[in-house]
C-alpha cells in the first residue's frame, strides 16, 4: 500500500522534489515486495491445482478459467494503474506455470534459478516474475527444513544491506553503474523480509500478527483493487505535501480500515467480495459464501 501510494505520487513530482522519505521508500521498500508476491503466486498455483484435482478430472481447464478471470480484472485495473500486477501474473501463469506443471521438479528448479539469475543480470523488474513463479512452485512441493529459516534470514539481510550500500555508491557513476546490483539488492531484502516474518510467526507475536495479516491476506484481491481508487482520490493532496508524510498517513489509515473491514466481512462470509466472484467464475457456479451460525 505504501509503495503503491508513493509510486502514484512520484509520477507527478520532479526529481528535485525528492526528500528523505522518498529515499527511504525507494531503497527499503520499492522492488522489495513484488518478488514476495511473485513467489507466493507460484506457491498458490500448486495449492490450487491440488484442490482442483480433487474436484474435477480437468484441473488444467479450471486453472485456465481462473487465470482468464484474473487477466480480465487486471486489464480493467491497468486503465487506472499502469503498474498493476494482475494482468502480467495471469499471462505469465499461462505461459510459464502451466507448462511447468508437466515437467519434473528438478527441471522446474533449474529453470527457476536460470530465469531468476538472467532477470537479475538484466536489471530485474517484471522479468523477475517467471523465475520466482517457478521457485515458489518448487518450494511448495518440496519445502526446506525449518532450521534453515534463521540462517537464510541472516544471510539475506547482510547481503541486502551490503548490496543496497553498494548500489547507493555506484548508482550515479556511469562507469560503475549496473542495474543488476539494484535487482540483487531488492531480491535479497525481499528474502530477508519474508524469512524475517516467518521467524516472527514462531514467537509470541504470532497471534497478534495473524490477527492483522490473515484477514488482509484472505481478502488480498479485494483490498488491492479497492486501494487504487482511494490513492487516486488523494493524489492532489499527496502531491501538495512536500514532506511526503501524507502518503504514509494515508497508507496506515487505509490498512487499518481494511483490517477492520476484512475481519468484519470474514466473520459473516467465507470469501471476500472479489475473491468470491473470482471463485464463482472459475468454477462457473455460484459458490456458497455466507457462513451459517455464529461460530464458523
Amino acid at each position: 500500500m505504501l509503495v503503491n501510494t508513493w509510486q502514484h505520487t512520484r509520477d507527478h513530482l520532479k526529481p528535485s522534489d525528492r526528500n528523505a522519505v522518498d529515499w527511504a521508500i525507494d531503497n527499503l521498500l520499492q522492488s522489495r515486495f513484488y518478488p514476495i508476491f511473485s513467489f507466493l503466486f507460484g506457491l498458490s498455483f500448486v495449492l490450487f491445482l491440488r484442490s482442483a484435482a480433487g474436484r474435477t478430472d480437468r484441473p488444467w481447464a479450471v486453472l485456465l478459467r481462473r487465470l482468464a478471470v484474473l487477466a480480465a480484472l487486471g486489464a480493467v485495473h491497468q486503465i487506472f494503474n499502469s503498474g498493476e500486477v494482475l494482468l502480467p501474473y495471469a499471462i505469465f501463469g499461462v505461459l510459464v506455470l502451466l507448462p511447468a506443471s508437466f515437467l519434473p521438479r528438478p527441471a522446474v528448479l533449474v529453470l527457476g534459478l536460470a530465469f531468476t539469475g538472467w532477470a537479475v543480470y538484466q536489471g530485474g523488474g517484471i522479468i523477475l516474475v517467471p523465475g520466482l513463479f517457478l521457485l515458489g512452485m518448487v518450494l511448495m512441493e518440496r519445502p526446506p527444513p525449518g532450521w534453515l529459516l534463521a540462517p537464510a534470514f541472516v544471510a539475506s539481510a547482510v547481503l541486502g544491506v551490503t548490496l543496497t550500500w553498494l548500489w547507493l555508491r555506484i548508482a550515479k557513476d556511469p562507469l560503475l553503474f549496473h542495474a543488476s546490483v539494484h535487482a540483487s539488492a531488492g531480491l535479497a531484502v525481499a528474502t530477508a523480509y519474508g524469512t524475517g516474518l516467518l521467524l516472527l510467526l514462531r514467537t509470541r507475536l504470532r497471534d497478534p500478527l495473524l490477527a492483522v495479516l490473515a484477514p488482509l491476506g484472505r481478502m488480498a484481491l479485494t483490498n488491492y483493487l479497492v486501494s487504487t481508487p482511494v490513492i487516486l482520490l488523494f493524489v492532489p493532496l499527496l502531491v501538495a505535501d512536500t514532506t511526503r508524510l501524507a502518503g504514509i498517513a494515508l497508507s496506515v489509515a487505509v490498512l487499518v480500515l481494511q483490517v477492520l473491514f476484512s475481519r468484519a466481512w470474514l466473520a459473516r462470509f467465507r470469501y471476500g467480495p472479489l475473491e468470491w466472484a473470482w471463485r464463482s467464475l472459475t468454477w462457473m457456479e455460484r459458490v456458497p459464501n455466507r457462513r451459517i451460525g455464529s461460530h464458523p
